[in-house]
């Protein structure tokens, strides 16, 4: 089955062992991961699924850049959004579907290896989870 459109962030999933026929959707955007399947026999068919696939992936698709174009004031660049160097902010988002925010440091103290550490909005706040994280990655780095 070929898909008659873009089929960026979707793919193909036949396993006969198990029944499984159908489209899968996975994109991840700022840490949160999302994913849908859509299966043959419940959209009428291959080309169906396909579609509700497609569908579901674009309305995704339109929602990030909703988000980034409300959530950016001034200009960032792509590769430093928070100001320090090391640090960042991230959503994860649970099988519960639950989204849990952090600040995130991160750091490399020698070739080939990486750490971080995460501080919790819900539980430091905001301002003082990004704080953590700002001290954390001067502790770890010496800067």
């Amino acid at each position: 089955m070929e898909p008659s459109r873009d089929s960026r962030g979707i793919v193909r999933l036949d396993q006969p062992k198990t029944g499984t026929y159908g489209w899968q959707v996975r994109l991840q955007r700022g840490g949160v991961k999302f994913a849908r399947y859509f299966a043959d026999r419940a959209a009428g068919g291959p080309q169906a699924a396909f579609e509700l696939a497609c569908a579901w992936r674009d309305e995704l698709l339109e929602r990030f850049a909703r988000e980034i174009a409300q959530a950016r004031v001034c200009r960032t660049s792509a590769r430093n959004s928070s100001g320090v160097v090391g640090v960042s902010r991230i959503a994860i988002q649970v099988p519960s579907g639950a989204v849990y925010f952090f600040w995130q440091a991160s750091w490399s103290p020698s070739p080939g290896t990486r750490h971080s550490i995460r501080f919790s909005v819900k539980r430091h706040g905001e301002k003082q989870a990004f704080r953590l994280a700002v001290e954390a990655r001067r502790d770890a780095t010496g800067l």
